[in-house]
């Protein structure tokens, strides 16, 4: 096991300044056991902690950097950007050219607002589609997750089902009624509450490949069917693209399975590394956002020079010909092995991919909504995740988050991973027979 001493010492601070020495719950490290490791730099795919420990990283930052850590024409970008300034209160070019490349590659955005994070993204969205209804209801899909605001803490996704609160005190009862939560790729759910109280319904919002149940792609048909669903009800249908967004494609998960969204949520990518959000949508919606409209929504650091100066270099990058088949490749290459290894020890393992995507789950049979993702063996994952780690593979501490592919993972990280893993299985398998 490799020394981690300083991470403890550092911990150990945090904690008696930060809740649970974190400023996000799901890096605590708690759905896995131990204490977190506290990093000290990243380059290209790899991570280093501060006791000088090495690791190939699956989380880049919860999707950000699909470049990898410290991409020398982002940093380049930055340094630039940062030499003129952080941020002024006040416009600059940046903001046009950002919300030009993402309106290029999303027909379905006329117009977008950036914001700092993607919850903002999703409530200012949720706001924009009551004010543009008149309606109050929303639904969402259990094991989504779209941020913290009140709205969507009910069966959320991500950090929320790893600490086993799918709901969170502090949210109002008479809020939390307003959203309508119905099981991921169930059509017939849908329709049954549109029969029903459609006239109510203000937004379907749904991640178009939920990510943070773990990864699980939409059933056919899904997708096509909400947007004929709300459409024929009146209400809008929203895609938080802030996981894939730029991810699957340089259209998103929109373009991958043409679908036109009323609104979509992003995040992540298009700030290359730095807190940003946005949402955006038809114009004719979006014209409601004041100053142009009475829906009010702002941000100090909004649109701030050094995030999307990120966001410009990192999009810039993507539109290059052959990006995305190399991800596929990597991430299908990656898929392949660890379903080999797995069998070959009778691992039982699930797992899902899509593009750069993939979860791996500790159960056998389909994972195609969150009581499947739910039937995956926590207990062995969290032995799985501390196998991988002292063996240098940085996986997200939770059975429910994605791995994410970068253009900067090698074959040789990819081999590396797979042999660890196997290793991993062995062990597994080992410790399995002994308790027995």
């Amino acid at each position: 096991m490799p020394p981690f001493e300083h991470s403890q010492k550092m911990y150990e601070q945090a904690c008696r300044l930060l809740p649970g020495g974190v400023d996000s719950p799901v890096r605590a490290f708690r759905a896995v056991g131990g204490s977190p490791l506290f990093m000290e730099r990243g380059s290209g795919s790899h991570i280093y902690d501060v006791d000088g420990n090495a690791y190939i990283d699956y989380v880049c930052s919860w999707g950000p950097l699909i470049l990898g850590h410290a991409h020398p024409e982002v940093i380049a970008g930055l340094t630039g950007a940062i030499s003129g300034g952080t941020s002024f209160g006040a416009p600059n070019e940046r903001e046009s050219v950002l919300a030009g490349l993402i309106a290029e590659a999303l027909p379905s955005v006329d117009k977008l607002r950036f914001v700092n994070s993607g919850t903002e993204a999703a409530m200012s969205a949720i706001r924009l589609a009551r004010a543009f209804t008149g309606r109050e209801k929303i639904i969402k899909f259990a094991g989504c997750y779209h941020g913290h605001a009140d709205s969507f803490l009910v069966q959320a996704g991500s950090g929320a089902l790893t600490l086993g609160v799918p709901s969170s005190p502090g949210v109002p009862q008479a809020l939390s009624a307003l959203t309508l939560v119905l099981p991921y790729n169930d059509l017939a759910a849908v329709e049954d509450v549109m029969h029903r109280c459609g006239s109510e319904i203000a937004a379907v919002i749904v991640e178009p490949v939920a990510a943070n149940m773990g990864v699980v792609p939409p059933a056919k048909g899904f997708l096509e069917g909400l947007r004929k669903l709300t459409r024929e009800a009146g209400c809008l249908l929203i895609f938080d693209e802030v996981i894939t967004g730029f991810r699957l494609g340089y259209g998103g998960a929109q373009g991958y399975y043409g679908i036109q969204p009323d609104l979509t949520c992003l995040g992540k990518i298009i700030g290359g590394g730095l807190p940003v959000g946005a949402y955006g949508g038809r114009a004719d919606i979006m014209m409601l956002i004041a100053p142009d409209g009475p829906v009010y929504q702002a941000g100090t650091l909004s649109g701030n020079p050094v995030a999307m100066e990120a966001g410009i270099v990192t999009l810039g990058l993507l539109k290059r010909q052959g990006v995305y088949r190399q991800l596929e490749e990597k991430a299908e290459y990656l898929d392949r092995g660890l379903a080999r290894a797995a069998a070959e020890e009778g691992i039982a393992v699930t797992i899902n991919r899509i593009g750069s995507l993939l979860s791996m789950f500790f159960c056998s049979g389909p994972v195609t909504d969150l009581d499947d993702a739910l039937k995956s063996d926590q207990e062995q994952f969290g032995r799985y995740f501390t196998l991988m780690l002292n063996g240098g593979i940085y996986l997200a501490p939770s059975q429910f988050e994605a791995i994410f592919l970068s253009l900067a993972h090698s074959r040789e990280d990819l081999d590396q991973t797979i042999a660890v893993a196997g290793r991993a299985f062995v062990l597994m398998n080992k410790e399995k027979v002994s308790r027995e």
